[in-house]
């Protein structure tokens, strides 16, 4: 049984988005949430698979609640949730945001209900999900520093936490070979050459 969560500030979309997905018998819509930080606190309680997010709810977004759930304020264990933004968004902006704080899926609310639903099965299998306006931005010459996973992403907040790398990969339950691993493909990835470097550009992308 896949776990699911949907934050959406509208009552209506959230009961359309979870008849849709209750359809599928291995399906379960264990937590509505109308806001980003309200999704952020309850998802500790009901620890879903895979998350739906929208991207602008009032009283918080949701690209804040991805980079809060990604950071751990959620809880260690929820770092590494699969969450897809399911918007009407489609701007190069929002959807480079939305992937550079920790998105493992982008799909608008106009796809077909067999693709949402084969979507939540991909994400939880792994395997990304990214719609045609997501692969057109992602392909944009100036997108390719912006493409952190969810972990570059999570070793980027350990970074600012400061402290060695030892200390941050026990942080994260990795090796130090593993964090330094990472590491090396971030600062590739960023253009920059140390861990200060790093922060600062995470700072300035609103990863951090």
């Amino acid at each position: 049984m896949i776990r699911v969560a949907i934050a959406d500030d509208h009552p209506l979309v959230r009961d359309g988005i979870a008849a849709i997905l209750t359809r599928d018998e291995e399906i379960e819509v264990v937590l509505e949430a109308s806001s980003g930080p309200e999704l952020v606190t309850l998802l500790p309680r009901h620890s879903p698979d895979v998350v739906l997010c929208d991207l602008r709810m009032p009283g918080g977004d949701g690209v804040e609640a991805i980079r809060a759930i990604r950071s751990g304020s959620a809880g260690p264990e929820h770092v590494t949730v699969k969450i897809l933004v399911l918007t009407t968004y489609d701007t190069d902006h929002d959807i480079r945001s939305a992937l550079a704080a920790g998105a493992d899926g982008y799909l608008l609310k106009d796809a077909p209900r067999a693709e949402l639903i084969r979507a939540v099965h991909d994400l939880a299998a792994g395997r990304p999900v990214l719609s045609p306006a997501a692969l057109r931005a992602l392909s944009s010459p100036d997108a390719a520093a912006e493409r952190l996973t969810p972990r570059e992403i999570a070793v980027v907040n350990e970074l600012a936490r400061g402290g060695t790398n030892r200390t941050a990969a026990a942080r994260m339950h990795v090796s130090e070979t593993t964090f330094k691993t990472h590491l090396a493909h971030i600062y590739t990835k960023l253009g920059v050459s140390d861990r200060a470097a790093a922060v600062r550009v995470a700072y300035e992308k609103g990863w951090i």
